[in-house]
């Protein structure tokens, strides 16, 4: 059984959603203990310096990137995040790369690893706090804006009708013009949420800047926590899913984002408890002659 968690984020976690912002140096201890955790939790700072194949003040600045005390901590966390894990498929499963020629048995449990890896890994690495603070800014929001490109759109979209569905104000801007267009009439009354994997998506940071600049309240969904993306955004909610072969931006990234809307929508609902089940009722039955009876 794994052991219980606290507010501390998994270590693996918490160093994928930094790759991105760490120096080449950096990148390959990060790589090193994301390859083998258990050994980061032994090695002395010489074994781990040189299994990644740099130096001991590269890893002592590698600890600082991630805001620990030191090489001690490191190895602490590293073993706190192998207890975390627990038992599980095979580390050539747990790999998540699908071979060639691999049949539908390997396909199955090596995206189904992904996807429940990347729920978990995510709940493990959201921000309480952060995630209160986006559901009180959602919550008094007169409007809600929201944008993302492509399958980051798709999560953008059912954000939106969630909330609707519980008598908020929302709407998805389907390109980058007419989220602009929206983002000029946007004030310190409404909130706009920015969702980009990578955080880097050039319209979606665009996006949310200028909805900052008119006072809106911004709240970022990103698997990177230091992204463009996160520095225009009030409010940061990090996922943590690592893509892996054919499953490029659109598949474990979506699941892990649609899990903090999710998450999202239930704290706005209740929060506005009185009014959302209210409207929910009244959604439910505007619909529900369009049910066919089970025969």
């Amino acid at each position: 059984m794994p052991a219980s968690r606290t507010d501390t984020p998994n270590l693996l976690v918490l160093i994928k959603s930094l790759l991105p912002s760490l120096s080449k140096a950096e990148t390959k201890v990060a790589q090193e203990i994301i390859r083998e955790p258990e050994a980061a939790s032994t090695r002395t700072i010489t074994e781990l310096a040189r299994a990644a194949g740099t130096s001991e003040a590269t890893v002592v600045r590698f600890c600082r990137s991630l805001g620990l005390a030191g090489h001690r901590e490191l190895r602490m966390r590293a073993a706190q995040a192998v207890i975390w894990t627990g038992e599980g498929p095979s580390r050539e499963i747990a790999g998540g790369d699908i071979p060639t020629g691999a049949d539908m048995a390997r396909i199955i449990a090596t995206v189904s690893y992904a996807d429940v890896g990347a729920i978990t890994d995510t709940a493990d690495a959201l921000d309480t706090d952060a995630c209160e603070a986006a559901v009180a800014a959602l919550a008094a929001a007169g409007r809600v804006d929201v944008f993302g490109v492509e399958a980051s759109g798709i999560v953008g979209s059912d954000l939106t009708k969630k909330l609707h569905r519980i008598g908020c104000t929302a709407f998805c801007w389907p390109d980058v013009h007419s989220a602009l267009v929206a983002t000029a009439l946007a004030s310190d009354r409404d909130a706009a949420v920015g969702i980009s994997h990578s955080g880097a998506t050039t319209e979606t940071v665009e996006f949310l800047e200028a909805a900052r600049a008119r006072g809106a309240a911004t709240v970022a969904i990103t698997n990177h926590a230091r992204s463009p993306l996160a520095s225009v955004a009030d409010h940061v909610l990090t996922t943590a899913a690592r893509e892996t072969t054919y499953r490029s931006g659109a598949t474990v990234s979506r699941i892990a984002q649609l899990m903090v809307v999710d998450c999202l929508f239930v704290g706005v609902a209740a929060k506005l408890r009185r009014r959302s089940a209210k409207a929910l009722a009244a959604t439910a039955a505007a619909v529900s002659d369009r049910l066919r009876p089970l025969s």
